[in-house]
């Protein structure tokens, strides 16, 4: 008689499949594993059902938008499985609510950037060069909009000083983009550039930005470095969020792009797109995601209203 496959090993099957294909699946994949061991120690046996998705799913103690969020992962294994399995239940989309809430950001003025690159200097370390690459750092993601990994993954030969131009490789939906740079910002990295060789003479790998010992910096470091700088500037979120996050600048850019571009009279309409590829963006709606109704931003938005109903009315 044939053996009913776990469904620790379906799951499995199913990310190395997806994997395949350059799909990472880091968070994914764990909650997934941990949906096929609760099936499995419960004692489930047979196709996968709606009750046992959201059973696993309701587990989560949390919030309503992260169970919807566990059942959607299930989901989406669900309609794999049932391309071998007719008897597949795929769980009902928004049975447990709404997957996604959209979060106001901390949008940072210009002088909080430039506070946030100040206070760096009180990063000590014996050869001070800590100090040099948490500047050059939160600099690079403040001037580009990077994400916290991108900024991280960076190898010394992505970034090209000679022409301003920053190679991406194998970032979020395995993709490798260039991102020009503004001359300040080249300039900038080419004085980092000159301070870390001459702090670590023989690097132990080929990373752009190093931590004072010489090795590679890692996200939760960067955190914990970029908590401890927000604490000593004293910053509130003006956001949903308690606190100020790296990952706001990456919204900042987006939105003081865009006030730039109607104060010289751009066509947003058009740029919106240059701007979503600049970004790493696969799809327009995800670079809209970002913008924030900051003042400026509004105030622009007023006066093409104003202009448009001036002409409707004549």
């Amino acid at each position: 008689m044939k053996r009913t496959p776990s469904m620790v090993s379906l799951v499995k099957d199913y990310l190395n499949c997806r994997r395949k294909l350059g799909v990472e699946l880091l968070r994914e994949g764990s909650l997934l594993l941990n949906f096929a061991r609760f099936a499995d120690h419960a004692g489930h046996t047979g196709s996968l059902t709606q009750d046992l998705a959201e059973s696993w799913a309701c587990t989560s103690r949390t919030s309503q938008i992260n169970r919807a969020r566990r059942l959607a992962i299930v989901r989406r294994f669900a309609e794999y499985r049932r391309q071998f399995d007719s008897d597949t239940q795929i769980p009902q989309s928004g049975l447990l609510g709404r997957t996604t809430r959209r979060l106001t950001p901390h949008i940072y003025s210009a002088e909080e950037i430039e506070r946030l690159l100040a206070a760096t200097k009180e990063l000590k370390s014996t050869n001070g060069l800590r100090s040099a690459t948490y500047k050059a750092f939160f600099g690079l993601i403040a001037a580009t909009g990077l994400r916290l990994s991108e900024a991280i993954n960076l190898k010394r030969c992505d970034v090209d000083l000679a022409n301003g131009i920053l190679t991406l490789r194998h970032t979020k939906y395995a993709k490798t983009r260039l991102v020009p740079l503004h001359p300040s910002t080249t300039q900038a990295l080419g004085r980092y550039l000159c301070c870390r060789d001459q702090k670590i003479h023989a690097p132990a790998n080929d990373f752009f930005f190093l931590s004072a010992r010489g090795a590679a910096l890692d996200s939760r470091t960067v955190e914990y470095t970029f908590g401890r700088l927000r604490k000593r500037l004293g910053w509130i979120g003006r956001g949903s969020y308690s606190f100020p996050r790296i990952m706001d600048m990456r919204h900042s850019f987006i939105c003081r792009r865009l006030v730039s571009w109607y104060k010289e009279g751009v066509n947003v309409d058009n740029a919106i797109l240059a701007l979503a590829t600049y970004v790493g963006h696969t799809e327009v709606t995800a670079t809209y995601w970002y913008i924030t109704g900051v003042a400026d931003l509004m105030a622009f938005a007023a006066q093409r209203f104003q202009r448009l109903t001036q002409g409707a009315s004549k």
